[in-house]
C-alpha cells in the first residue's frame, strides 16, 4: 500500500488549518510546542521510572506490571514502524508544501501512523495498569503529544490519531494479558536474584 499524497485528501484542510494557525501564534507558544514535541517523550520515561520505583514497595506482582510497560512500549513502536513502512504516506509538510515550524523530514520518512504518537499512547494506557493517577497524568501528556505532532507540521491529524489508536490497542492487550497472570509470574520470576532487587524494595 502506498497512499503517497493520498494522506491530504482525508484532513489536509484541517492541517492547513492548524499549521496556519501555529504559523499566526506567539513566539513562546510556539517555542514551547515545538519543546514538548521534540523532547516530551522523556517525561513518560520519567514517569515509567517513578510507576516502577513506588510499585516494589506494594509487590511483586505490581513491580512485574510497572517493568513491562517500557517493554510494551517498544512492542508498539515496532508495530506501529511496521504500519509505517506498509503504507508509505509522505510527510503533509512535502505533500501541501507549507511552512512548518518543525524541519520537513526526509522522503522515507514515512508520516503514518505517528510514532510520536503511538509511543505516548502506549505508555500511558500501560501505566494505568500501574498507577491510576499516573497513568491519568500520562493520558494528559499523550494528547499534548498527539496534537503537538501537527501542531509543528509534521503529521496530519488521522496520523496522530492512528497513532494513538495503535499504542492504546497493542499496550491494552498486552497489560490485559500481563495482569491475569502477573502474581504467578511475578513468583516464578523473585527466585532469581538478579531480578528480586528488580521486583522488591527490600
Amino acid at each position: 500500500m502506498n497512499l503517497a499524497s493520498g494522506g491530504a485528501a482525508i484532513d489536509g484542510s484541517a492541517y492547513r488549518y492548524v499549521v496556519d494557525l501555529a504559523r499566526h501564534s506567539p513566539g513562546r507558544l510556539d517555542t514551547t510546542i515545538e519543546a514538548w514535541s521534540a523532547y516530551g517523550l522523556a517525561l513518560f520515561a520519567l514517569l515509567m521510572v517513578l510507576a516502577w520505583w513506588r510499585a516494589r514497595r506494594t509487590g511483586a506482582p505490581e513491580a512485574l506490571t510497572a517493568l513491562a510497560v517500557p517493554v510494551v512500549v517498544v512492542l508498539a513502536y515496532l508495530v506501529n514502524d511496521v504500519l509505517k513502512m506498509l503504507v508509505r504516506e509522505d510527510r503533509p509538510c512535502q505533500t501541501l508544501r507549507v511552512r512548518t515550524l518543525e524541519a520537513c523530514p526526509a522522503h522515507g520518512d514515512w508520516s503514518f501512523p505517528s510514532n510520536h504518537a503511538a509511543i505516548a499512547a502506549a505508555a500511558a494506557v500501560a501505566l494505568l495498569f500501574v498507577s491510576r493517577r499516573l497513568g491519568a497524568l500520562a493520558c494528559l501528556a499523550a494528547v499534548a503529544m498527539a496534537a503537538s505532532r501537527v501542531w509543528v507540521g509534521v503529521h496530519y491529524p488521522h496520523d496522530v490519531l492512528a497513532g494513538v489508536v495503535v499504542g492504546a490497542v497493542v499496550a491494552l492487550g498486552s497489560m490485559s494479558s500481563l495482569h491475569a497472570r502477573s502474581t504467578t509470574l511475578a513468583g516464578r520470576l523473585a527466585t532469581a536474584p538478579p531480578l528480586r532487587v528488580l521486583l522488591s524494595a527490600s
